[in-house]
């Protein structure tokens, strides 16, 4: 397994892309339109980390930086975006890999707190991260008012 970073619109991350948008679709009944740009997930302001093995892309996330925006974030927040495993992947540990990578490399661009959104519908993630030590945290983004929305916090600093 080798963890590496693309560009977000490397063709392997626009593959992932695709899927992880399936599975919103179909435990939402949308896609997520947060509006992302390539540039956003260039050091040192953030990274897009895939995890490859044997050549096939099997998960990816990235960080982008945020800053209070007056969309809730705080100076120094790392956000992460499109933390996803493949169904072939899944319980092998990927996106824990991935997640420590992704805090790894924004504590070193000097980040002080790692913040994500998710949804109920996304129980796996919700454990993840709550085994990774990440606390509710007040609500940010552009899914700030909606109900079934979770917004997730770990401070970055030693």
């Amino acid at each position: 397994m080798e963890i590496r970073p693309v560009r977000y619109d490397h063709p392997d991350a626009v593959t992932l892309d695709a899927l992880v948008q399936q599975e919103y679709v179909l435990r939402y009944g949308d896609p997520d339109v947060t509006p992302l740009d390539p540039e956003m997930f260039v050091p040192p302001n953030g990274v897009y980390l895939l995890a490859y093995e044997d050549g096939r892309p099997l998960a990816t996330g990235g960080w982008r930086t945020r800053d209070d925006d007056g969309e809730g974030y705080a100076d120094g927040d790392a956000e992460i975006k499109r933390m996803f495993v493949t169904a072939e992947a899944r319980g092998r540990g990927l996106a824990r890999r991935i997640l420590a990578a992704l805090e790894d490399d924004a504590r070193a661009a000097g980040r002080t707190r790692m913040v994500l959104e998710t949804g109920i519908k996304q129980p796996e993630a919700l454990e993840l991260y709550a085994s990774s030590g990440y606390l509710p945290v007040a609500k940010f983004g552009h899914y700030r008012y909606y109900d079934d929305s979770r917004h997730l916090g770990k401070s970055l600093l030693p």
